[in-house]
């Protein structure tokens, strides 16, 4: 059975008389990639903070690795690796400095670890250049490697491809899939662009006004998201006769309103139609029907109807 890494429970923060979060609660669980998606100032960021021990809540509590007590989150927040808002580099020192500086400044004493984590993020051909003269993209992958010092078990990354080119989102899209797949790092990953995160995350929570509305894996939202050829006629049982003997298909759904989910054919609906009419039945409606993903995201935040 997988631990769960973080559990959030019932958790609000106020700003004098602004609340950024209210009654928030999820679970991580190790080993998966969560994408935590909201529109600017939905309250990302202020959960990545309180998780990581920079911000407090008003009301409610967080569990780290089964651990409660203050004294046990400040122990097992050693064993996160974060990157919130912009990553902490000084201009005028080389990658290697950069990850040196970090290095010492947390107590790490491995030296060997710097090379490693450059090659990792693949920044270890850089030399004398200077990180004033990176690239958005290398700047990310930086950050990236200073939150990978001293090995943590779970990291966390605000906007990391936010901005970025798309080769930029496709490097850190792969570099974080390889960290969570091939080291086994849980990854908790920010955005406001459900799309992007879709070809990263394994799950997703959705946050909208300081307000989780959902928590769904990536099957859970592709099923959500599903398109299928909408079918009305008034003989159905006959319908469902054609599809599996003349059209050798069994993958459709009668629903309650007697109305068909036909999930296959979807490149070939003048198939179905043709098979119909050979049958000498006329549809009162045939459409192609689904959500795209920032539809289901509209629709989930209260932007639109949905099931």
């Amino acid at each position: 059975m997988k631990q769960n890494i973080v559990s959030i429970e019932h958790i609000s923060k106020e700003y004098k008389n602004f609340k950024a979060l209210h009654d928030v609660s999820f679970m991580l669980e190790e080993g998966k990639i969560y994408g935590l998606i909201g529109q600017n100032g939905a309250g990302k960021t202020t959960i990545m903070r309180i998780i990581c021990g920079f911000s407090y809540p008003t009301e409610g509590r967080i569990s780290l690795f089964g651990k409660q007590k203050e004294n046990e989150l400040t122990r097992e927040r050693r064993r996160i690796g974060c990157m919130i808002e912009q990553p902490g580099l000084i201009p005028n020192m080389t990658a290697k400095e950069n990850l040196s500086y970090h290095r010492i400044l947390r107590g790490i004493p491995n030296a060997e670890m710097e090379d490693e984590l450059l090659a990792m993020v693949g920044l270890g051909e850089t030399g004398s250049k200077k990180s004033k003269d990176f690239s958005l993209g290398m700047k990310q992958r930086l950050g990236i490697a200073i939150a990978l010092l001293g090995n943590p078990e779970l990291l966390i990354l605000d906007e990391p491809i936010n901005g970025l080119d798309p080769i930029g989102v496709v490097e850190i899209r792969e570099l974080i899939r390889k960290l969570c797949f091939d080291r086994h790092i849980t990854i908790l990953i920010s955005s406001h662009n459900l799309p992007e995160l879709y070809h990263t995350a394994t799950d997703y929570i959705i946050i909208h006004k300081g307000e989780v509305k959902q928590q769904i894996t990536l099957e859970e939202l592709e099923e959500k998201c599903k398109h299928y050829i909408k079918i009305q006629c008034n003989d159905v049982k006959k319908l469902t006769t054609i599809l599996e003997k003349d059209l050798q298909t069994t993958s459709y759904l009668v629903m309650p309103d007697q109305t068909i989910k036909l999930m296959d054919y979807i490149e070939d609906r003048e198939t179905v139609a043709k098979a119909m009419f050979d049958h000498g039945m006329y549809p009162t409606n045939f459409s192609l029907e689904g959500d795209t993903l920032e539809n289901y995201f509209i629709s989930v935040v209260g932007g639109g109807n949905h099931d």
